[in-house]
């Protein structure tokens, strides 16, 4: 399963994409975007998904 970002909730902080071990996460058309392929909900890096974990907005949730 992968991670998505809730467009209505995220304020584009950016604090995902830097922090993604797998560069899943890019600014595109002024939106912050997932990719589903790249998503590994960050296994093997962190314990939890780094997204969520850093989203002041609580817009990274499950897809």
């Amino acid at each position: 399963m992968a991670y998505t970002i809730v467009p209505e909730l995220c304020n584009g902080c950016g604090a995902c994409e830097s922090e993604c071990p797998n560069h899943a996460i890019s600014h595109i058309l002024k939106r912050y975007v997932i990719d589903a392929d790249k998503c590994k909900e960050c296994e093997g890096d962190f314990d939890s998904p780094m997204c969520a974990d850093l989203c002041n907005t609580d817009a990274c949730v499950p897809a």
